[in-house]
């Protein structure tokens, strides 16, 4: 089928609403554990019934759904730091942080399919290190942030690569549907040891506000389900190359969305903008230049 106007619209807006997330996440009063284990059980419940009207499979092998669930540990740490990073910082600090998810995959891909890490993607890998080296430098507020932002884009590549190896044998929707599921399930497990540690006062915030839901609504059913939903439906008209190198554009949406938004409190410095500036042309060069080098 050739793409339309209304496809490449698509696209964007799923980009627009994946950026929407770390918005969400500051606007949600929740704490970040919380949040996430509220994102992840409604996450479920939203795929499950997708899955259900259009009649998708449940069925997965046992060593595939063990895969799938160790994988799910790995999903919820990664949201539990992107939503923390942008609490103890702003949004604008966790997507720069997440933006070096690309550099990570470089590296995580080649040794998990036991091939050689290349040239190209060690120099881009030091671009981006050369970005956050002058974040930094330069009397930045939120070391933290930036650092749980880096562990979140490190996770998510973690996971990415984990799922790319299962993709060929089990669905996309099921992938998600177990995932979302062990993730809840996990964040339940660790709920006594973050009370007990981390959690504010010694006690868990599960009673969301009003318009907690409503945001949790969004951040669960538009920025998971149906932008994932989405995606995969894109990728019967458009090239996997093409939707990856717009979801690149992640970070940039983000932060314009928090300026929006917030205003004055998500201005930073020039620096700030120059070492993201470099990060993600690091992000955007990858796949371009990933692509000639096959020409």
């Amino acid at each position: 089928m050739i793409p339309v106007t209304r496809d490449y619209l698509k696209l964007h807006f799923i980009v627009l609403l994946f950026g929407f997330t770390a918005v969400l996440g500051k606007l949600i009063s929740l704490p970040s554990v919380e949040m996430v284990f509220y994102r992840t059980l409604l996450a479920a419940m939203g795929m499950g019934v997708l899955m259900i009207l259009f009649r998708k499979s449940f069925t997965v092998s046992k060593n595939d759904l063990i895969i799938i669930l160790l994988t799910s540990m790995i999903v919820a740490v990664h949201w539990i730091t992107f939503f923390v990073s942008g609490k103890i910082s702003n949004p604008s600090t966790s997507l720069v942080g997440f933006a070096t998810c690309s550099f990570w995959a470089a590296i995580f891909e080649p040794l998990a399919k036991g091939k050689k890490i290349q040239f190209l993607e060690i120099g881009l890998g030091i671009m981006v290190l050369i970005g956050l080296c002058i974040i930094l430098a330069f009397d930045f507020r939120y070391p933290l942030g930036l650092f749980l932002g880096v562990i979140s884009g490190l996770t998510a590549a973690w996971f990415t690569v984990i799922n790319s190896k299962i993709v060929n044998r089990v669905s996309t929707y099921t992938i998600t549907f177990y995932e979302m599921i062990g993730a809840c399930a996990f964040i339940v497990l660790f709920m006594p040891i973050y009370k007990a540690t981390w959690a504010a006062k010694g006690e868990l915030n599960l009673i969301p506000t009003t318009l907690d839901w409503f945001y949790l609504a969004l951040l669960a059913w538009a920025c998971s389900v149906y932008a994932y939903s989405v995606a995969i439906e894109l990728t019967k008209k458009l090239s996997v190359f093409f939707i990856q190198l717009a979801l690149n554009l992640e970070p940039v949406y983000g932060i314009i969305l928090a300026l929006l938004i917030f205003g004055q409190q998500e201005v930073m410095s020039l620096k700030f903008y120059a070492g993201t500036l470099i990060i993600l042309s690091a992000v955007v060069l990858y796949p371009i230049m990933k692509r000639k080098t096959k020409v």
